[in-house]
């Protein structure tokens, strides 16, 4: 029998990486322990801070703040989650805000400023809106997940005991993210309450053309899932990463079948069916050659907007197994 090597993989479950999970797709000459944790932010923090695992599935922009302070593990271009993010911005109604300058000089409320979320959103109004992002002060109420990470100082926290959703219902934010300061609540403290989404505007209630406008001429595709590997096992076992790619690709053309038929029907696949109608026929495009400028745009933009200290190079960034 031959050996095979051991990895621990934490990788969310989705329909494109079910099969490689499950198993039913091997990583050749590996044996792989799938674990499941969740919420999948949990494997994040525990990845950048003690390294648990070795493959682990990270938010693009968590993952190139922790290589630039010397993390030990290294990207693949496997990008899991793929969403545009000229949308998601909500603005109060009463705060003025008519065009996305006007939210210089304001307070918007972000989760975490490195979350990639709003990475990709600030990256939308720096580069496509003309904003001047570190105009704007990005109020936060949760810990960064790369603890090295130093806030520009257009970032503050929220108060103690302050969550941006009731910061932004008392008019304290004249912005925020739908799915921070953009929760209402109802009920009362007797009885509990019980959060909603709060009945905001969109900074952008054309979002979508927008989204579809700024890819037909950039070419910039938002990514959120990347896999990375530790550095060490790269080293010893070079051929793992051309392992891990296969298998995430062969599952990937197995759901992109079912997609195409119409027997993948989630929210997810229908959202990814609609961007076969801008992207092609594949939109969880992996490769470096495919992604080169969508990954470009994220470590400048890192860059431009205070989360890494230096500029990367993509060979420093990322593993290419296609070299292999």
């Amino acid at each position: 029998m031959v050996n095979k090597l051991p990895l621990t993989f934490a990788v969310a479950e989705m329909p494109h990486t079910s099969a490689v999970r499950s198993g039913a797709i091997p990583v050749e000459g590996v044996e792989g322990n799938f674990l499941t944790i969740k919420p999948q932010i949990a494997a994040f923090r525990r990845m950048v801070r003690d390294v648990e695992f070795d493959v682990c599935e990270l938010a693009p922009t968590t993952y190139i703040i922790a290589r630039a302070y010397g993390a030990p593990f290294v990207a693949l271009p496997i990008f899991v989650l793929r969403k545009f993010h000229h949308a998601g911005l909500l603005v109060r109604p009463d705060a003025g805000i008519r065009e996305p300058k006007d939210l210089e000089g304001r307070k918007v409320g972000v989760r975490a400023y490195s979350v990639t979320t709003g990475a990709w959103t600030r990256q939308a109004l720096i580069d496509d809106l003309g904003v001047d992002c570190s105009r704007i002060t990005w109020v936060v109420d949760d810990e960064e997940h790369v603890t090295q990470l130093k806030l520009p100082s257009n970032v503050i926290h929220a108060p103690q005991g302050r969550s941006l959703a009731d910061m932004m219902a008392e008019g304290e934010l004249s912005a925020g993210f739908g799915g921070n300061a953009g929760v209402g609540r109802t009920g009362n403290p007797t009885d509990g309450w019980k959060e909603v989404e709060a009945d905001y505007p969109d900074l952008l209630p054309n979002a979508e053309a927008l989204e579809w406008d700024y890819y037909r001429r950039t070419g910039v595709y938002p990514m959120h899932g990347t896999i990375v590997v530790r550095e060490s096992v790269l080293q010893e076992n070079p051929w793992v990463a051309r392992a891990i790619y296969d298998a995430f690709d062969e599952a990937k053309q197995e759901w992109l079948g079912k997609l195409n038929s119409g027997e993948a029907d989630t929210a997810s696949d229908k959202r990814y069916r609609k961007l076969q109608g801008l992207v092609g026929n594949d939109p969880l495009p992996y490769g470096m050659d495919a992604n080169i400028r969508t990954i470009e745009a994220l470590e400048q933009t890192a860059f431009k907007q205070g989360l890494t200290p230096r500029r990367m190079s993509m060979d420093e960034l990322f593993f290419d197994p296609a070299k292999l």
